[in-house]
């Protein structure tokens, strides 16, 4: 798991057909100390994460394909959880 910040969202002209109905979201991983760690992420969301807020990552591919409901998919990165602030 890993902490960033929404920084924005991504649109797709064309998608691979299990991403239909899920947000894209640009991601920044974030260090422990609350620096940036790394580039820019495209995860996919469904707890409505905004720009700004905090979220959770996992890469975990068991997770996602679940999650997706397909072991067909490209998508790497997906928000978990929201973490109070």
């Amino acid at each position: 798991m890993n902490l960033a910040r929404v920084i924005g969202t991504t649109t797709a002209t064309v998608k691979h057909s299990s991403l239909d109905g899920w947000r894209m979201l640009v991601v920044q991983p974030l260090l422990a100390s609350g620096g940036c760690d790394g580039d820019p992420l495209v995860a996919i969301d469904d707890l409505g994460s905004r720009v700004g807020d905090n979220v959770i990552l996992t890469s975990d591919g068991n997770a996602v394909r679940e999650a997706i409901g397909t072991n067909n998919t490209p998508v790497r990165w997906m928000v978990i959880a929201q973490p109070d602030n």
